[in-house]
């Protein structure tokens, strides 16, 4: 176990921010052009092997985790914070079925305002943001996930488990939270009409996940993220 501990360790620490590529920006050319279908990658609901490097790498237990509003940035609100995103432009559908919420850390937080500072910067907004949070939650619980060996599913890496075989970008892109986000919302931007879609539909488009509906758990959480950080 403590060799597979220590090879998991590397891959969560992943948390780069590095400016992109001549290559990754042609990549994501490639993607903004191309249908979304084509652009997606094959993933599938979190899995035990990654479920559990997350775990031994933060030394928590996810199991009835007790859920403080410091570290899940707050239980749902009516309140708007001055200058923040009301809750109607983040959920304008309304939630569909039961949420779900896990404590973060500072690692969890920094990669959701890395996510919040692609959306800003591809224009999808703030509705956008929650897409993003929502599926990232989903996908790795807002970990930069590197290759988890015999765990790892396919060849998906990174905060949206993106497979750089599906042509996403290279093992170094997909672990850049600016990459890989930028590379989310670039596809979800090939979604037609996106905006109006029920978050777990506009994700799964993107995404092509065995688990469609897994996403919508996380739309009040990831609602609650952005409209602090934003």
């Amino acid at each position: 176990m403590k060799q597979d501990f220590t090879r998991w360790l590397p891959a969560i620490a992943k948390n780069r921010r590095t400016v992109l590529s001549i290559a990754g920006v042609a990549a994501l050319g490639g993607l903004a052009l191309g249908p979304a279908a084509v652009a997606a990658p094959v993933t599938s609901a979190p899995h035990a092997g990654a479920v559990a490097a997350i775990d031994l790498a933060t030394g928590k237990s996810r199991q009835g985790a007790t859920v403080e509003s410091a570290l899940t940035t707050g239980t749902p609100t009516t309140d708007v914070p001055a200058g923040k995103p009301s809750r109607d432009k983040l959920i304008p559908h309304g939630v569909e079925g039961a949420q779900s919420r896990i404590p973060l850390d500072k690692a969890q937080l920094a990669n959701a305002k890395a996510i919040i500072a692609e959306a800003k910067d591809t224009g999808v907004g703030e509705r956008g943001a929650v897409i993003g949070i929502a599926t990232s939650l989903q996908e790795s619980k807002l970990y930069n996930l590197g290759h988890l060996g015999a765990y790892n599913d396919h060849d998906s890496q990174g905060l949206f488990q993106q497979r750089p075989s599906s042509g996403w970008g290279t093992p170094d892109q997909i672990t850049d939270p600016e990459y890989a986000s930028r590379a989310f919302f670039e596809a979800l931007k090939n979604v037609h009409g996106w905006q109006e879609l029920p978050l777990t539909t506009a994700a799964q488009t993107v995404q092509v996940s065995a688990f469609p509906f897994a996403y919508a758990q996380w739309e009040e959480q990831a609602a609650d993220i952005v409209q602090q950080h934003w």
